[in-house]
């Protein structure tokens, strides 16, 4: 296998579908409502890593996309696409989960995206292009998150704690 080159601190061996669902349960209803509504859309996403063996990571970008039309469903899909990354030695320790959390997906985005876009056209829909991401902020936005919740559940525990 290849290294990570100085220039680049992660090296991509591959990128794969990991799970992809498509349900389109309300056919062929669907389709006549959709000649007069317009479908409410609406996208999730996550990302997520797991440690392998040494410096290589899975990555793993989560999208789950649904679409309603007048009330009903028109079709979700759930992809998991996914990512094996090899960090360079040089990266510290405490820059890895940054790094994989922002720049993993980044780079697989696209793919990702051309698959819901594939798979939406290939169930009789328009082809659904989701928006770019900004994979820095959501990152910093989940990071927050949690910190919040840690905050949150710190007086919960101390309050509980025995006092002696």
């Amino acid at each position: 296998m290849a290294e990570p080159s100085g220039d680049h601190p992660l090296h991509f061996h591959t990128q794969y579908i990991k799970d992809l669902s498509f349900e389109n349960p309300n056919a062929p209803e669907v389709y006549g409502v959709m000649m007069q509504n317009h479908p409410e859309v609406s996208v999730s996403v996550d990302v997520r890593s797991a440690h392998l063996k040494e410096r290589n990571y899975e990555v793993t970008l989560i999208l789950r996309v649904g679409a309603t039309v007048a009330g009903k469903s028109a079709f979700l899909v759930d992809l998991q696409f996914g990512a094996l990354i090899e960090v360079a030695q040089e990266v510290p320790d405490e820059h890895l989960e940054a790094l994989l959390l922002t720049e993993g997906p980044r780079f697989i985005f696209p793919f990702a995206r051309s698959t819901v876009a594939d798979v939406t056209r290939e169930g009789g829909f328009p082809p659904l292009v989701i928006n770019p991401i900004d994979f820095e902020r959501f990152y910093a936005r989940k990071q927050e998150a949690a910190k919040e919740n840690a905050d949150q559940a710190e007086p919960a525990q101390e309050e509980a704690a025995p006092q002696g």
